[in-house]
């Protein structure tokens, strides 16, 4: 009897243990769980991409890069990865990407450069007559102007909130760079759109930094190595320019600034679809996260 005693009491301890009620998770107990599960899925996509350091010569030959202190360089045919699959842009095309060291399209926190060149031709220099408060409003009234159009490709509007940064324009080296406040669709929070122009021979290689506001100082501190380190090849620079067989550009330098030619949907839709990513609260990061570890509805 004592025997059979000694097996039963565990058994019923056991028992009671098992029928005691699992205490309920928190709203922090669940936000823990899904940033815990984002980092480790982040982290494995992190993982799949390839960098480069050191010399780089841009697809097609246009330019050349080398990579500057504290950043690495992303290829084109993995930028266009992070760029449509990853940040959900239309089949948008890149020369390449750079990322802080540290940092990959999945982090949070991340901030890239984008790197892309525009054909349209010799830009003429209208710096100095150039009166930005003006340029300001008229780029505010176009961009509530194009929301029509983002919101029936299935984006959301955008608002131009101001300059981050006041455009300024380097005579000598013919880089023009800029920082724009942006909002999107009923999201409170603002998104830095940093924006550096070379100008060459044919055309402009650009390259946007995108990050949040208070990394501002972060991306200007970037810039005098990015541009000391982003040339032209050989006979494509600025001062190359032949007007007697080059074609001139259609907009200037406050053209540029206006985004008249660049200001393309996809465009901003790269801005947009970053900081969805870091938004974990969201439930299309979410979904993502669920997908990847096999749990949930699948699509």
């Amino acid at each position: 009897m004592k025997k059979i005693l000694l097996l039963v009491i565990p058994l019923l301890l056991h028992t009671a243990a098992m029928a005691r009620p699992k205490p309920s998770l928190t709203a922090a107990d669940s936000v823990a769980m899904r940033k815990a599960a984002y980092k480790v899925f982040a982290d494995s996509v992190n993982a799949t991409f390839r960098y480069q350091q050191g010399h780089v010569v841009l697809p097609g030959g246009i330019g050349e890069l080398t990579v500057p202190q504290g950043f690495r360089y992303l290829d084109s045919a993995q930028s266009r990865r992070v760029l449509v699959q990853l940040w959900d842009n239309p089949n948008q095309e890149s020369l390449g990407m750079l990322f802080p060291t540290g940092k990959g399209p999945m982090d949070e926190m991340a901030w890239a450069y984008s790197i892309d060149y525009d054909n349209m031709g010799h830009v003429d220099d209208d710096a100095d007559d150039i009166k930005y408060d003006e340029l300001l409003e008229e780029m505010q009234n176009d961009t509530r102007e194009g929301n029509a159009d983002r919101e029936k490709a299935g984006y959301a509007p955008i608002y131009l909130l101001g300059w981050a940064s006041n455009p300024y324009y380097d005579k000598d080296t013919h880089a023009l760079h800029w920082a724009k406040s942006l909002r999107f669709g009923s999201s409170p929070d603002t998104v830095l759109n940093y924006n550096v122009r070379l100008l060459g021979r044919k055309g402009v290689l650009v390259l946007n930094a995108i990050g949040e506001p208070s990394q501002i100082g972060e991306i200007k501190a970037s810039i005098p190595g990015l541009l000391a380190g982003t040339t032209f090849t050989k006979g494509q620079q600025y001062l190359d320019f032949d007007s007697s067989i080059d074609q001139v550009a259609a907009y200037s330098i406050g053209g540029l600034v206006a985004g008249k030619v660049l200001a393309k949907v996809g465009l901003f839709a790269v801005v947009l679809k970053f900081w969805k990513l870091g938004l974990l609260a969201l439930a299309g990061a979410w979904a993502s996260v669920k997908r990847f570890f096999g749990f949930g509805a699948k699509e």
